[in-house]
């Protein structure tokens, strides 16, 4: 025998010593005060892997993590929104109160207030997105912002580097803040033409290890910003890469972005100036000279809009808080379009509630998604959606990239987050509500064309055993999706 038995010293020594592995790991994940299942979840999964638990949960758990708000950045900010805020009571006071209260959730879990767009731009497909991105850039002045998960060095990534150098050669100052995981692919050669242009580039959580005691491998910058002269912003789903670009693949991703022009642009520069400070250190105190062309006073329109913004740094969750509550402010309809949908409880609970009062629920996600156990995870709640009256929708023709919610007339939500835990909970994300008609017509409008290429999901579909013990299976782990 290579392993000769064991005696029974050894045995008890070492089942003394897995227990207290065990204890000691239980202690550590029940001290996050994480969600019951979850916490369950890491506790069961980990006790697996006597050798390589601890290792996991130290770089892939979840943690607390603290990102300092600038408070004179945002009081500087606050300063310019009492204009709006005259220029939208009129508007607030038609709104049904549902709304103004959701309003004040909002301002409430992340600090963000209702502002004010002269006009918001419904971007449809990645083609259409970059050409407005790109003329925005061109239109540059002072300064250009641009944040991003994924900016790959392809096609479209090395044309808007290069439209960047030269629009740094022209004096306009550029400042590039890129998620180190999603943006992996980028390295010296790409970013030599910034450096020598004297664009400041920084990344976001940087994965090298060294680089932190405890990496922070699992809380990534999904945002995607870009904010020009402090007057124009964009946001939405859209990643600086040719799979989202039709014109380069025809198997691009579907997906759509918001353009948004005025006052309420000053919240995404907000957003990004803290988590440049955050990635660089940069003390934005030195900035102070330049704040006044950052957050120039922009004239208020007639649109609300209002920026909310959600990460690890906030366990409001506000996101999430807000797509609930939207949805239990439905009268008419919610209609919901994610490219990942792996509900916790009080998501769940509002879809199908909203539907059994009989509001028209619709749920729009891809058929085949780039992520099979996500895309497992999600088919396992479709029975129960359907029960309660909630229509379900496959996109057949390409990846659906689209995170969008609309409900009703009067309200409408485009921005980074997926429908999932990942995206609520663990990435920092952003997100445009926009409060009347403006955007909900033309995004619902967008719904039912997207429908065209869709196939409903009926309840009583021919599935196979294995097909179904599969999605199980993937459901058990949405806690940790």
């Amino acid at each position: 025998m290579i392993f000769p038995e064991l005696s029974q010293e050894w045995k008890t020594g070492l089942s003394l010593a897995w227990s207290g592995y065990i204890a000691v790991l239980s202690v550590w994940i029940v001290m996050q005060k994480r969600a019951p299942v979850s916490t369950m979840s890491w506790i069961l999964s980990l006790a697996l892997l006597p050798f390589a638990g601890f290792v996991v949960y130290y770089f892939l758990g979840p943690q607390r993590l603290r990102k300092q708000r600038v408070k004179r950045l945002r009081s500087r900010a606050k300063a310019h929104t009492q204009a709006d805020l005259a220029r939208v009571r009129d508007a607030a006071q038609n709104a049904p109160p549902a709304l103004q209260q959701m309003a004040r959730l909002g301002t409430a879990a992340c600090g963000l207030p209702v502002s004010s767009a002269t006009g918001v731009e419904l971007l449809s497909g990645g083609a259409r997105t970059f050409d407005a991105i790109f003329d925005a850039v061109r239109g540059a002045r002072d300064h250009i912002h641009l944040e991003y998960y994924i900016f790959e060095p392809d096609k479209i990534g090395t044309a808007l580097r290069d439209l960047l150098v030269e629009r740094a050669g022209q004096g306009v100052a550029v400042r590039l803040l890129l998620d180190a995981l999603g943006s992996k692919r980028i390295g010296r050669r790409f970013m030599a033409p910034l450096h020598a242009a004297g664009v400041q580039v920084a990344l976001f959580h940087d994965t090298r290890i060294g680089r932190r005691l405890r990496p922070v491998t699992n809380y990534r910058t999904h945002r995607k910003i870009v904010v020009c002269d402090g007057r124009v912003g964009f946001t939405g789903g859209v990643n600086i890469t040719d799979e989202e670009d039709k014109r380069t693949r025809p198997d691009a991703y579907h997906d759509v972005h918001l353009r948004i022009e005025g006052s309420a642009v000053r919240w995404l520069q907000t957003t990004f100036l803290e988590d440049w400070a955050y990635a660089t250190g940069e003390d934005l105190r030195n900035m102070d000279h330049l704040m006044g062309a950052m957050l120039p006073q922009v004239e208020a329109g007639n649109i609300p809009v209002q920026i909310v913004t959600s990460g690890p740094d906030n366990v409001l969750e506000p996101i999430h808080r807000m797509h609930v509550e939207a949805i239990h402010s439905a009268s008419e309809r919610a209609w919901l379009t994610t490219p990942y949908f792996v509900p916790g409880e009080p998501a769940l609970m509002a879809l199908t509630s909203a539907a059994l009062r009989g509001v028209d629920v619709r749920l729009l996600v891809p058929r085949r998604s780039d992520s099979a156990i996500v895309s497992a995870a999600a088919r396992s709640y479709f029975d129960e959606l359907i029960a309660a009256g909630v229509k379900v929708w496959e996109y057949k023709a390409r990846m659906l990239h689209s995170k969008t919610l609309v409900v009703d007339d009067h309200c409408a939500m485009i921005g980074t987050a997926n429908f999932d835990n990942r995206s609520f909970r663990l990435n920092f994300e952003v997100s445009a509500v926009v409060y009347g008609p403006e955007l909900a017509r033309p995004l619902a409008a967008q719904f039912e064309t997207d429908l065209h290429s869709s196939g409903a999901v009926r309840a009583h579909r021919p599935q196979s055993f294995w097909r179904r013990l599969g999605d199980a299976l993937a459901r058990l782990f949405s806690p940790l999706l």
